[in-house]
């Protein structure tokens, strides 16, 4: 009965809803304007869709960068800084990088995670200032990510990385904005007007939080700390963890769940050295061997230390 309501509801919405349907947004009932929410997320993936070629160099640029002892840096103010943040504070446990391969630069700091200080968005001198603290280097890549592409400390921070030589990206809802003219590569998904209007923390977030996870884990992927689609780097820092990289051994070696602890407790809990050890049936020392000669790559490790020990 009540699914038969829900479907009814639904219909008298109608198939399509038009911006229209948000300007009275006040006056629906919750169920309309969660449907009204609904209804213009599921434009995003569409959005983010046409930057996928964008998306792609971003992930090589990346994943060189990293791969030469490079740094991803993201830089943003509000949302866009804590979508950020969050995106770098994943990559580690992740991936098991180093904390300092993935980094945010935020507008007002650490504690704007928590607080809005948004007035520090409008400075310019602010953006170069924090992004200097970084130190660039010629390998690093610093992405700066504003829904309008006009924020002045992310457009100031991203003009400074391209002056000292980093690889500069731009991620943004608007095209031809100051953020892409100031930036190597620019990927732009133009969600359109949102429910709430002006509120970037609903389509243009979304959109930033899919491109943020396309960027960091395609280029960890390419780096090889993903094997198959399995999380192979994945720092095993807790009971659930280690669990966890059992169970990815049993899956990706295709061994009994004591043969993948057994292997796991020879390798010292390093999932990928466990992983070549059981792919390639080799000791610990060759597979930590292999896995230095293919700077981290799993399959590339794999393949090495197989073809050393049938040479």
């Amino acid at each position: 009965m009540k699914k038969r309501k829900s479907q009814s509801r639904l219909s008298q919405l109608g198939a399509k809803q038009t911006k229209a349907d948000a300007s009275d947004l006040d006056l629906k009932s919750s169920f309309e304007i969660a449907h009204i929410i609904n209804a213009e997320d599921a434009k995003v993936a569409a959005a983010v869709k046409t930057a996928l070629p964008q998306i792609g160099k971003a992930i090589d640029l990346i994943a060189d960068a990293i791969a030469q002892g490079g740094r991803l840096i993201y830089v943003g103010a509000g949302t866009s800084g804590r979508i950020a943040a969050l995106d770098a504070a994943e990559c580690p446990p992740t991936f098991n990088v180093a904390p300092e391969t993935v980094q945010f630069v935020m507008a007002g700091g650490p504690r704007a995670l928590a607080t809005a200080v948004e007035a520090n968005e409008d400075s310019r001198r602010l953006g170069e200032r924090e992004i200097t603290k970084r130190k660039l280097q010629k390998h690093d890549v610093v992405v700066g990510i504003a829904a309008s592409g006009r924020t002045p400390f992310t457009v100031a921070a991203l003009e400074y990385a391209r002056r000292r030589g980093a690889k500069t990206i731009a991620v943004t809802c608007k095209r031809n904005s100051p953020l892409e003219k100031a930036a190597d590569l620019a990927i732009v998904a133009e969600v359109g007007p949102e429910v709430i209007s002006g509120s970037t923390r609903m389509k243009a977030g979304t959109a930033q939080k899919m491109i943020l996870n396309m960027l960091s884990s395609g280029a960890m992927t390419r780096l090889g700390y993903v094997y198959g689609n399995l999380m192979v780097n994945v720092h095993l820092k807790n009971e659930k963890l280690v669990q966890r990289g059992v169970n990815i051994l049993e899956q990706a070696a295709g061994v009994s769940s004591e043969r993948a602890q057994e292997a796991l407790n020879s390798s010292g809990n390093r999932l990928p050295v466990a992983l070549v050890m059981l792919a390639a049936s080799v000791n610990r020392r060759a597979a930590k061997r292999a896995l230095k000669k293919a700077n981290g790559h799993v399959r590339r490790a794999i393949a090495l230390a197989a073809s050393k020990k049938h040479s």
